[in-house]
Protein backbone atom coordinates (compact mmCIF):
# COMPACT_ATOMS: atom_id res chain seq x y z
CA UNK A 1 0.00 0.00 0.00
CA UNK A 2 1.56 3.32 -0.97
CA UNK A 3 1.95 6.07 1.71
CA UNK A 4 1.13 9.54 1.92
CA UNK A 5 4.25 10.69 0.14
CA UNK A 6 4.15 8.55 -2.92
CA UNK A 7 0.36 9.51 -3.18
CA UNK A 8 0.88 12.59 -3.33
CA UNK A 9 3.82 12.18 -5.99
CA UNK A 10 1.50 9.87 -7.92
CA UNK A 11 -1.38 12.42 -8.57
CA UNK A 12 0.88 15.58 -9.12
CA UNK A 13 2.47 14.18 -12.34
CA UNK A 14 -0.79 15.31 -13.52
CA UNK A 15 -1.76 19.20 -12.97
CA UNK A 16 -4.98 19.02 -13.79
CA UNK A 17 -5.14 16.70 -11.21
CA UNK A 18 -5.24 19.55 -9.02
CA UNK A 19 -6.34 22.40 -11.01
CA UNK A 20 -9.85 21.16 -11.31
CA UNK A 21 -11.69 20.84 -8.08
CA UNK A 22 -15.58 21.07 -8.28
CA UNK A 23 -16.21 23.69 -5.75
CA UNK A 24 -19.62 24.89 -4.22
CA UNK A 25 -20.77 27.19 -1.71
CA UNK A 26 -23.96 27.34 0.62
CA UNK A 27 -23.91 30.41 3.13
CA UNK A 28 -26.55 30.46 5.87
CA UNK A 29 -27.79 34.26 7.31
CA UNK A 30 -30.49 35.50 9.10
CA UNK A 31 -32.34 38.58 7.91
CA UNK A 32 -32.36 41.40 10.22
CA UNK A 33 -34.12 44.46 11.02
CA UNK A 34 -32.20 48.10 11.00
CA UNK A 35 -32.16 47.62 15.16
CA UNK A 36 -30.15 44.18 15.04
CA UNK A 37 -33.86 42.66 15.95
CA UNK A 38 -34.90 38.99 13.99
CA UNK A 39 -37.40 39.74 10.55
CA UNK A 40 -40.54 38.87 11.13
CA UNK A 41 -40.99 39.68 7.07
CA UNK A 42 -42.39 37.02 4.53
CA UNK A 43 -39.57 36.02 2.29
CA UNK A 44 -38.65 38.99 0.18
CA UNK A 45 -41.24 38.85 -3.03
CA UNK A 46 -38.26 39.89 -5.19
CA UNK A 47 -35.81 36.97 -4.37
CA UNK A 48 -38.89 34.66 -5.66
CA UNK A 49 -39.63 30.88 -4.80
CA UNK A 50 -37.27 29.70 -2.02
CA UNK A 51 -38.75 26.44 -3.66
CA UNK A 52 -37.38 26.49 -6.79
CA UNK A 53 -35.05 29.90 -7.17
CA UNK A 54 -31.43 27.94 -7.75
CA UNK A 55 -29.31 30.58 -5.86
CA UNK A 56 -31.26 31.98 -3.24
CA UNK A 57 -33.46 30.06 -0.71
CA UNK A 58 -34.36 29.60 3.12
CA UNK A 59 -33.32 26.98 5.51
CA UNK A 60 -35.24 26.32 8.56
CA UNK A 61 -36.89 29.60 9.11
CA UNK A 62 -38.35 32.12 6.44
CA UNK A 63 -35.75 34.79 7.65
CA UNK A 64 -33.31 32.55 7.47
CA UNK A 65 -31.75 32.88 3.66
CA UNK A 66 -29.74 30.34 2.17
CA UNK A 67 -27.20 31.20 -0.84
CA UNK A 68 -26.31 28.94 -3.42
CA UNK A 69 -23.73 28.52 -5.56
CA UNK A 70 -22.79 26.52 -8.69
CA UNK A 71 -19.83 24.00 -8.48
CA UNK A 72 -16.96 26.33 -9.80
CA UNK A 73 -13.06 25.15 -10.89
CA UNK A 74 -11.84 28.27 -9.48
CA UNK A 75 -11.72 29.86 -6.62
CA UNK A 76 -11.93 33.54 -7.51
CA UNK A 77 -15.19 32.67 -9.59
CA UNK A 78 -16.49 30.74 -6.56
CA UNK A 79 -16.33 33.36 -4.08
CA UNK A 80 -17.49 36.35 -7.11
CA UNK A 81 -20.47 34.02 -7.33
CA UNK A 82 -21.43 34.29 -4.31
CA UNK A 83 -20.72 38.01 -3.94
CA UNK A 84 -23.13 38.62 -6.75
CA UNK A 85 -25.88 36.56 -5.18
CA UNK A 86 -25.54 38.39 -1.34
CA UNK A 87 -25.61 42.15 -3.90
CA UNK A 88 -28.54 41.07 -5.41
CA UNK A 89 -30.29 39.84 -2.02
CA UNK A 90 -29.25 43.01 -0.61
CA UNK A 91 -30.88 44.76 -3.23
CA UNK A 92 -34.64 43.16 -2.81
CA UNK A 93 -34.28 43.57 1.25
CA UNK A 94 -35.05 47.16 1.76
CA UNK A 95 -34.50 48.37 4.86
CA UNK A 96 -32.98 45.38 6.80
CA UNK A 97 -29.91 43.43 6.62
CA UNK A 98 -27.57 40.22 6.85
CA UNK A 99 -26.56 39.10 10.52
CA UNK A 100 -23.01 38.57 9.94
CA UNK A 101 -22.19 35.79 12.48
CA UNK A 102 -23.05 31.90 12.90
CA UNK A 103 -25.39 32.19 16.43
CA UNK A 104 -28.35 34.21 15.89
CA UNK A 105 -28.80 37.77 16.55
CA UNK A 106 -31.73 39.14 19.42
CA UNK A 107 -34.89 37.24 19.69
CA UNK A 108 -37.33 37.91 21.86
CA UNK A 109 -39.23 34.58 21.80
CA UNK A 110 -39.43 31.63 19.85
CA UNK A 111 -42.90 32.41 18.67
CA UNK A 112 -41.22 35.38 16.73
CA UNK A 113 -39.55 32.44 14.30
CA UNK A 114 -42.05 31.68 11.68
CA UNK A 115 -41.45 28.38 9.51
CA UNK A 116 -40.20 28.59 5.99
CA UNK A 117 -43.04 29.05 3.88
CA UNK A 118 -42.87 27.03 0.72
CA UNK A 119 -46.49 26.95 -1.24
CA UNK A 120 -49.09 25.10 -1.53
CA UNK A 121 -47.65 21.80 -3.03
CA UNK A 122 -47.23 18.71 -1.27
CA UNK A 123 -43.46 18.62 -1.88
CA UNK A 124 -43.49 22.60 -0.84
CA UNK A 125 -45.90 21.12 2.47
CA UNK A 126 -43.54 18.52 3.52
CA UNK A 127 -40.72 20.98 3.44
CA UNK A 128 -42.54 23.13 5.91
CA UNK A 129 -44.07 20.01 8.51
CA UNK A 130 -40.63 18.96 8.67
CA UNK A 131 -39.28 22.00 9.84
CA UNK A 132 -42.60 21.94 12.22
CA UNK A 133 -41.17 18.58 13.54
CA UNK A 134 -37.62 19.97 13.85
CA UNK A 135 -39.34 23.13 16.26
CA UNK A 136 -40.84 20.83 18.51
CA UNK A 137 -38.55 17.95 18.86
CA UNK A 138 -35.10 20.84 19.14
CA UNK A 139 -37.09 24.23 19.62
CA UNK A 140 -37.16 26.79 16.73
CA UNK A 141 -33.96 28.68 17.98
CA UNK A 142 -31.78 26.43 17.49
CA UNK A 143 -32.35 26.16 14.67
CA UNK A 144 -31.81 29.69 13.52
CA UNK A 145 -28.05 29.05 13.50
CA UNK A 146 -26.08 29.59 10.71
CA UNK A 147 -22.91 28.26 8.81
CA UNK A 148 -21.54 27.68 5.76
CA UNK A 149 -21.33 24.73 3.81
CA UNK A 150 -18.51 24.04 1.21
CA UNK A 151 -19.28 20.86 -1.60
CA UNK A 152 -16.23 19.51 -2.71
CA UNK A 153 -15.37 16.98 -5.28
CA UNK A 154 -11.66 15.49 -6.74
CA UNK A 155 -11.84 15.44 -10.77
CA UNK A 156 -11.63 12.40 -12.62
CA UNK A 157 -8.07 13.06 -13.91
CA UNK A 158 -7.14 13.28 -9.68
CA UNK A 159 -8.68 9.38 -9.91
CA UNK A 160 -7.29 8.59 -12.73
CA UNK A 161 -3.67 9.40 -11.56
CA UNK A 162 -4.20 8.13 -7.99
CA UNK A 163 -6.16 4.12 -9.44
CA UNK A 164 -4.83 3.87 -13.11
CA UNK A 165 -7.51 2.35 -16.09
CA UNK A 166 -10.81 0.67 -14.22
CA UNK A 167 -13.76 -0.25 -15.31
CA UNK A 168 -16.43 2.32 -14.10
CA UNK A 169 -17.62 -0.02 -11.22
CA UNK A 170 -14.13 -0.46 -9.93
CA UNK A 171 -13.69 3.11 -10.49
CA UNK A 172 -16.81 3.82 -8.07
CA UNK A 173 -16.16 1.37 -5.98
CA UNK A 174 -12.97 3.29 -5.55
CA UNK A 175 -13.78 6.58 -5.96
CA UNK A 176 -16.65 5.81 -2.96
CA UNK A 177 -13.99 3.88 -0.48
CA UNK A 178 -11.63 7.02 -0.83
CA UNK A 179 -14.10 9.45 0.30
CA UNK A 180 -15.57 6.87 3.28
CA UNK A 181 -11.71 7.44 3.89
CA UNK A 182 -11.19 10.99 3.49
CA UNK A 183 -14.32 11.29 5.88
CA UNK A 184 -12.26 9.21 8.61
CA UNK A 185 -9.47 11.46 8.47
CA UNK A 186 -11.69 14.06 8.60
CA UNK A 187 -13.33 12.77 12.12
CA UNK A 188 -9.78 12.56 13.17
CA UNK A 189 -8.37 15.85 12.45
CA UNK A 190 -10.98 18.14 11.74
CA UNK A 191 -10.80 19.68 14.58
CA UNK A 192 -8.35 22.10 13.06
CA UNK A 193 -11.54 23.69 10.77
CA UNK A 194 -13.11 25.04 14.33
CA UNK A 195 -9.96 25.79 15.60
CA UNK A 196 -8.91 28.03 12.70
CA UNK A 197 -12.30 29.06 11.60
CA UNK A 198 -14.59 29.04 14.62
CA UNK A 199 -16.30 32.53 15.14
CA UNK A 200 -18.49 31.86 17.67
CA UNK A 201 -16.95 31.73 21.07
CA UNK A 202 -20.14 33.76 22.32
CA UNK A 203 -23.33 34.50 21.80
CA UNK A 204 -26.47 36.48 22.91
CA UNK A 205 -28.65 35.93 26.19
CA UNK A 206 -31.64 35.47 24.74
CA UNK A 207 -30.81 31.95 23.50
CA UNK A 208 -29.56 30.64 26.73
CA UNK A 209 -32.97 30.59 28.20
CA UNK A 210 -32.80 26.28 27.88
CA UNK A 211 -29.92 25.62 28.07
CA UNK A 212 -27.15 28.26 29.57
CA UNK A 213 -26.72 26.55 32.45
CA UNK A 214 -24.62 23.99 31.95
CA UNK A 215 -22.18 25.27 30.86
CA UNK A 216 -19.47 28.14 32.62
CA UNK A 217 -20.47 30.98 30.34
CA UNK A 218 -18.74 34.41 31.45
CA UNK A 219 -20.65 37.48 31.02
CA UNK A 220 -20.12 40.98 28.69
CA UNK A 221 -21.57 43.83 27.69
CA UNK A 222 -24.95 43.74 27.19
CA UNK A 223 -26.49 40.21 28.04
CA UNK A 224 -23.18 38.59 25.38
CA UNK A 225 -22.22 35.54 27.19
CA UNK A 226 -19.15 33.64 25.94
CA UNK A 227 -16.39 30.73 27.30
CA UNK A 228 -13.29 32.54 27.32
CA UNK A 229 -11.14 29.54 25.41
CA UNK A 230 -14.15 28.87 23.12
CA UNK A 231 -14.10 28.42 19.50
CA UNK A 232 -17.13 27.54 18.02
CA UNK A 233 -20.11 27.24 20.03
CA UNK A 234 -22.11 26.58 17.01
CA UNK A 235 -20.71 22.77 17.01
CA UNK A 236 -21.60 22.23 20.90
CA UNK A 237 -24.65 20.69 22.80
CA UNK A 238 -26.13 24.22 22.51
CA UNK A 239 -25.98 24.19 18.48
CA UNK A 240 -26.42 21.42 15.76
CA UNK A 241 -26.77 18.85 17.89
CA UNK A 242 -29.68 15.67 18.49
CA UNK A 243 -28.69 13.71 21.51
CA UNK A 244 -30.90 11.19 20.48
CA UNK A 245 -28.60 10.19 17.55
CA UNK A 246 -25.50 9.73 19.27
CA UNK A 247 -26.76 6.21 20.25
CA UNK A 248 -27.08 5.79 16.35
CA UNK A 249 -22.97 4.68 15.87
CA UNK A 250 -23.88 5.57 12.13
CA UNK A 251 -20.07 3.99 10.70
CA UNK A 252 -17.95 5.17 7.94
CA UNK A 253 -16.06 2.44 6.76
CA UNK A 254 -17.50 1.81 4.01
CA UNK A 255 -20.85 2.82 1.75
CA UNK A 256 -22.75 -0.03 2.87
CA UNK A 257 -22.02 0.45 6.28
CA UNK A 258 -23.01 4.35 5.92
CA UNK A 259 -26.19 3.44 4.08
CA UNK A 260 -27.54 0.61 6.82
CA UNK A 261 -26.70 2.71 9.59
CA UNK A 262 -28.85 5.68 8.09
CA UNK A 263 -31.47 3.41 7.39
CA UNK A 264 -31.84 2.24 10.83
CA UNK A 265 -31.59 5.36 12.06
CA UNK A 266 -34.42 6.46 9.84
CA UNK A 267 -36.11 3.51 10.79
CA UNK A 268 -35.56 3.56 14.38
CA UNK A 269 -38.97 4.34 16.38
CA UNK A 270 -38.05 7.33 19.46
CA UNK A 271 -40.32 7.19 22.33
CA UNK A 272 -39.64 11.06 23.38
CA UNK A 273 -40.62 12.29 19.46
CA UNK A 274 -43.57 10.09 19.64
CA UNK A 275 -45.35 11.48 22.58
CA UNK A 276 -44.90 14.31 20.35
CA UNK A 277 -47.52 12.59 18.22
CA UNK A 278 -47.56 12.69 14.07
CA UNK A 279 -51.54 14.26 14.20
CA UNK A 280 -52.75 15.82 16.85
CA UNK A 281 -56.78 17.45 17.11
CA UNK A 282 -56.58 17.46 13.09
CA UNK A 283 -52.82 19.38 13.19
CA UNK A 284 -49.71 17.68 11.18
CA UNK A 285 -46.71 17.95 14.04
CA UNK A 286 -43.74 15.99 12.35
CA UNK A 287 -43.36 13.47 9.94
CA UNK A 288 -42.96 10.93 11.53
CA UNK A 289 -41.89 9.68 14.91
CA UNK A 290 -38.15 8.08 14.25
CA UNK A 291 -35.02 9.17 15.71
CA UNK A 292 -34.86 10.98 12.13
CA UNK A 293 -37.74 12.48 10.23
CA UNK A 294 -35.30 12.10 6.93
CA UNK A 295 -32.27 11.99 6.36
CA UNK A 296 -31.33 15.47 6.06
CA UNK A 297 -31.95 15.78 9.89
CA UNK A 298 -28.84 13.90 11.12
CA UNK A 299 -26.72 16.27 12.41
CA UNK A 300 -22.71 15.37 11.09
CA UNK A 301 -19.80 17.89 10.34
CA UNK A 302 -19.41 15.92 6.78
CA UNK A 303 -21.67 13.98 4.42
CA UNK A 304 -21.01 11.88 1.68
CA UNK A 305 -23.13 13.06 -1.18
CA UNK A 306 -24.49 12.31 -4.95
CA UNK A 307 -26.68 14.44 -6.98
CA UNK A 308 -30.18 13.80 -6.82
CA UNK A 309 -32.52 12.46 -9.38
CA UNK A 310 -36.01 13.99 -9.34
CA UNK A 311 -37.99 12.53 -6.58
CA UNK A 312 -34.81 10.49 -4.97
CA UNK A 313 -33.84 9.94 -1.32
CA UNK A 314 -30.02 11.49 -0.95
CA UNK A 315 -29.46 7.68 0.23
CA UNK A 316 -31.38 6.13 -2.52
CA UNK A 317 -28.54 7.96 -4.86
CA UNK A 318 -25.69 7.30 -3.02
CA UNK A 319 -26.64 3.72 -3.20
CA UNK A 320 -27.47 3.97 -6.71
CA UNK A 321 -24.12 5.78 -8.03
CA UNK A 322 -21.47 6.01 -4.74
CA UNK A 323 -20.29 9.23 -3.34
CA UNK A 324 -20.11 11.83 -5.61
CA UNK A 325 -18.48 14.67 -3.45
CA UNK A 326 -18.24 15.52 0.00
CA UNK A 327 -20.35 18.36 1.90
CA UNK A 328 -18.52 19.96 5.12
CA UNK A 329 -20.39 21.74 7.54
CA UNK A 330 -18.15 22.71 10.44
CA UNK A 331 -17.94 25.92 8.92
CA UNK A 332 -19.01 28.71 11.19
CA UNK A 333 -20.49 32.19 9.51
CA UNK A 334 -16.84 34.53 9.38
CA UNK A 335 -17.94 37.27 10.55
CA UNK A 336 -15.51 39.66 8.87
CA UNK A 337 -16.30 38.80 5.56
CA UNK A 338 -19.19 40.56 3.80
CA UNK A 339 -20.03 36.96 2.07
CA UNK A 340 -18.99 34.50 5.11
CA UNK A 341 -16.06 33.10 3.96
CA UNK A 342 -12.84 34.26 2.36
CA UNK A 343 -9.74 32.40 -0.17
CA UNK A 344 -7.87 31.74 2.69
CA UNK A 345 -10.61 29.47 4.26
CA UNK A 346 -11.25 27.74 0.82
CA UNK A 347 -7.75 27.20 -0.06
CA UNK A 348 -7.05 25.66 3.29
CA UNK A 349 -9.94 23.39 3.08
CA UNK A 350 -8.41 22.20 -0.80
CA UNK A 351 -4.95 21.73 0.72
CA UNK A 352 -6.71 19.84 3.72
CA UNK A 353 -9.12 17.17 2.10
CA UNK A 354 -6.68 16.68 -0.48
CA UNK A 355 -4.36 15.55 1.86
CA UNK A 356 -7.66 13.57 4.07
CA UNK A 357 -8.18 11.76 1.28
CA UNK A 358 -4.16 10.93 -0.03
CA UNK A 359 -3.18 9.98 3.98
CA UNK A 360 -3.87 6.19 5.35
CA UNK A 361 -6.72 5.83 6.98
CA UNK A 362 -7.24 2.60 9.47
CA UNK A 363 -10.90 1.43 10.17
CA UNK A 364 -13.26 3.15 12.70
CA UNK A 365 -15.04 0.94 15.06
CA UNK A 366 -17.22 1.99 18.00
CA UNK A 367 -13.98 3.53 20.03
CA UNK A 368 -12.98 5.53 18.17
CA UNK A 369 -16.44 6.89 16.94
CA UNK A 370 -16.39 8.28 20.89
CA UNK A 371 -13.01 9.30 20.84
CA UNK A 372 -13.21 11.94 17.97
CA UNK A 373 -16.15 13.28 18.91
CA UNK A 374 -14.45 13.88 22.75
CA UNK A 375 -11.76 15.46 20.77
CA UNK A 376 -14.02 17.75 18.98
CA UNK A 377 -16.12 18.36 22.45
CA UNK A 378 -12.67 19.94 23.95
CA UNK A 379 -11.75 21.85 20.79
CA UNK A 380 -15.11 23.59 20.24
CA UNK A 381 -15.45 24.47 24.32
CA UNK A 382 -11.68 25.13 24.90
CA UNK A 383 -9.77 24.90 21.87
CA UNK A 384 -7.48 27.86 22.54
CA UNK A 385 -6.13 26.31 25.92
CA UNK A 386 -2.43 26.65 25.30
CA UNK A 387 -2.05 22.94 26.59
CA UNK A 388 -5.40 21.39 25.35
CA UNK A 389 -4.58 17.69 25.03
CA UNK A 390 -6.38 15.21 22.08
CA UNK A 391 -6.09 11.99 22.14
CA UNK A 392 -6.60 10.43 18.27
CA UNK A 393 -7.55 6.42 18.05
CA UNK A 394 -9.17 5.10 21.70
CA UNK A 395 -5.78 3.43 22.05
CA UNK A 396 -3.74 6.77 20.53
CA UNK A 397 -0.77 9.47 21.42
CA UNK A 398 -2.27 11.77 23.52
CA UNK A 399 -0.27 15.27 23.13
CA UNK A 400 -1.34 18.92 23.13
CA UNK A 401 -3.41 20.03 19.97
CA UNK A 402 -0.35 21.89 18.59
CA UNK A 403 1.44 19.11 18.36
CA UNK A 404 -1.05 17.02 16.64
CA UNK A 405 -1.59 20.29 14.37
CA UNK A 406 2.07 20.90 13.42
CA UNK A 407 2.10 16.99 12.65
CA UNK A 408 -0.43 17.27 9.84
CA UNK A 409 0.95 21.01 8.54
CA UNK A 410 4.38 19.63 7.86
CA UNK A 411 2.26 17.49 5.50
CA UNK A 412 0.12 19.60 4.39
CA UNK A 413 3.14 21.34 3.07
CA UNK A 414 4.02 19.22 1.09
CA UNK A 415 0.52 18.97 -0.37
CA UNK A 416 0.72 23.38 -0.80
CA UNK A 417 4.22 23.04 -2.91
CA UNK A 418 2.63 20.78 -5.67
CA UNK A 419 -0.59 22.84 -5.64
CA UNK A 420 1.55 26.04 -6.13
CA UNK A 421 3.67 24.42 -8.91
CA UNK A 422 -0.03 22.67 -10.80
CA UNK A 423 -1.56 26.83 -10.18
CA UNK A 424 1.11 29.07 -10.29
CA UNK A 425 1.76 31.26 -7.77
CA UNK A 426 2.37 30.68 -4.16
CA UNK A 427 -1.30 31.30 -2.74
CA UNK A 428 -1.71 27.72 -1.43
CA UNK A 429 2.40 27.87 0.64
CA UNK A 430 1.21 31.24 1.84
CA UNK A 431 -1.77 30.40 3.70
CA UNK A 432 -0.35 27.57 5.23
CA UNK A 433 2.49 30.16 6.42
CA UNK A 434 -0.62 32.24 7.84
CA UNK A 435 -2.42 29.68 9.54
CA UNK A 436 0.64 27.93 10.67
CA UNK A 437 1.17 31.31 12.67
CA UNK A 438 -2.46 30.85 14.46
CA UNK A 439 -1.29 27.35 15.23
CA UNK A 440 1.09 28.51 17.67
CA UNK A 441 -0.39 31.33 18.55
CA UNK A 442 -4.17 30.92 19.45
CA UNK A 443 -5.20 34.36 19.77
CA UNK A 444 -4.80 34.76 16.25
CA UNK A 445 -7.77 32.67 15.53
CA UNK A 446 -10.79 33.72 14.31
CA UNK A 447 -12.63 33.28 17.62
CA UNK A 448 -10.53 35.13 19.39
CA UNK A 449 -10.21 38.16 16.67
CA UNK A 450 -14.12 37.78 17.60
CA UNK A 451 -14.09 38.07 21.04
CA UNK A 452 -11.82 40.85 21.00
CA UNK A 453 -14.28 42.64 19.10
CA UNK A 454 -17.05 41.63 20.83
CA UNK A 455 -15.64 42.93 24.71
CA UNK A 456 -14.25 46.18 22.98
CA UNK A 457 -17.82 46.78 21.67
CA UNK A 458 -19.78 45.76 25.05
CA UNK A 459 -21.61 42.97 23.42
CA UNK A 460 -22.50 40.78 20.14
CA UNK A 461 -25.56 43.07 19.66
CA UNK A 462 -23.76 45.99 18.47
CA UNK A 463 -20.53 44.31 16.88
CA UNK A 464 -23.00 42.54 14.67
CA UNK A 465 -24.89 45.80 13.70
CA UNK A 466 -22.06 47.19 12.93
CA UNK A 467 -20.40 44.72 10.78
CA UNK A 468 -23.75 44.07 9.23
CA UNK A 469 -23.94 47.79 8.11
CA UNK A 470 -20.27 47.47 7.07
CA UNK A 471 -20.98 44.34 4.68
CA UNK A 472 -24.11 45.89 3.42
CA UNK A 473 -22.55 49.29 2.25
CA UNK A 474 -19.43 47.39 0.60
CA UNK A 475 -21.99 44.78 -0.99
CA UNK A 476 -23.83 48.21 -2.61
CA UNK A 477 -20.57 49.05 -4.19
CA UNK A 478 -19.89 46.24 -5.61
CA UNK A 479 -20.58 45.33 -9.48
CA UNK A 480 -21.60 42.19 -10.57
CA UNK A 481 -18.54 40.39 -12.07
CA UNK A 482 -20.47 36.91 -13.02
CA UNK A 483 -23.97 37.77 -12.89
CA UNK A 484 -26.04 40.60 -13.93
CA UNK A 485 -29.40 42.45 -11.95
CA UNK A 486 -31.33 41.04 -15.19
CA UNK A 487 -29.73 37.62 -14.64
CA UNK A 488 -31.10 37.22 -11.01
CA UNK A 489 -34.60 39.16 -11.79
CA UNK A 490 -35.34 36.56 -14.70
CA UNK A 491 -34.58 33.75 -12.55
CA UNK A 492 -36.66 35.44 -9.49
CA UNK A 493 -39.62 34.92 -11.89
CA UNK A 494 -38.90 31.81 -13.27
CA UNK A 495 -38.75 30.32 -9.74
CA UNK A 496 -42.14 32.21 -9.58
CA UNK A 497 -43.42 30.04 -12.65
CA UNK A 498 -42.22 26.69 -11.52
CA UNK A 499 -43.56 26.55 -8.02
CA UNK A 500 -46.87 27.36 -10.08
CA UNK A 501 -46.24 24.54 -12.49
CA UNK A 502 -45.33 22.06 -8.93
CA UNK A 503 -48.44 22.85 -7.39
CA UNK A 504 -50.99 22.53 -10.16
CA UNK A 505 -49.00 19.22 -11.23
CA UNK A 506 -50.38 17.43 -8.12
CA UNK A 507 -52.66 14.68 -7.88
CA UNK A 508 -53.01 13.46 -4.86
CA UNK A 509 -53.51 14.55 -1.33
CA UNK A 510 -50.69 15.79 1.13
CA UNK A 511 -51.20 12.99 3.23
CA UNK A 512 -51.33 10.19 0.30
CA UNK A 513 -48.09 12.07 -1.00
CA UNK A 514 -46.56 11.69 2.53
CA UNK A 515 -48.14 7.89 2.59
CA UNK A 516 -46.30 6.92 -0.80
CA UNK A 517 -43.19 8.88 0.74
CA UNK A 518 -42.38 6.85 3.44
CA UNK A 519 -43.99 3.60 2.01
CA UNK A 520 -40.99 1.59 3.42
CA UNK A 521 -41.58 2.34 6.96
CA UNK A 522 -43.07 -0.15 9.14
CA UNK A 523 -44.94 2.27 10.72
CA UNK A 524 -46.05 4.49 8.34
CA UNK A 525 -48.38 7.63 10.19
CA UNK A 526 -49.75 7.71 6.94
CA UNK A 527 -50.66 4.51 5.10
CA UNK A 528 -54.66 4.64 5.43
CA UNK A 529 -54.44 8.55 3.79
Amino acid sequence: MMDFSQRLERVSANPQALTQFGRGLEREALRITPQGKLSTQPHPVGLGSALTNQWVTTDFAESLLEFITPVSRDVDELLSQLSDIHKFSYSQLGSEMLWPMSMPCYVGDESDIELAQYGSSNIGRMKTLYREGLKRRYGSIMQIISGVHFNFSFPDSFWQQLFGDQSEDERQASVSESYFALIRNYYRFGWLIPYLFGASPALCGSFLKKDGAKLDFQKTGKGTYFLPKSTALRLSDLGYTNHAQSALKIGFNHLAQYLDGLQKAIHTPSEEFADIGVKVDGQLRQLNTNVLQIENELYAPIRPKRVTKSGEKPSEALARGGVEYIEVRSLDVNPFSPIGITAEQVRFLDLFLTWAVLSPSDDMDDAELACWRDNWKKVVLQGREPELQLQIGCRGERLPLRDWALRVFSELEQVAVVMDQANGGSHYQQTLTTLTGWVSDPELTLSAQVLRHIEANEGIGKFGLELAAKHAQWLEKQSYSRYSQAEFEAEAAASVLKQQQIEQADEVSFEAFLADYFADLQQNPFKNA
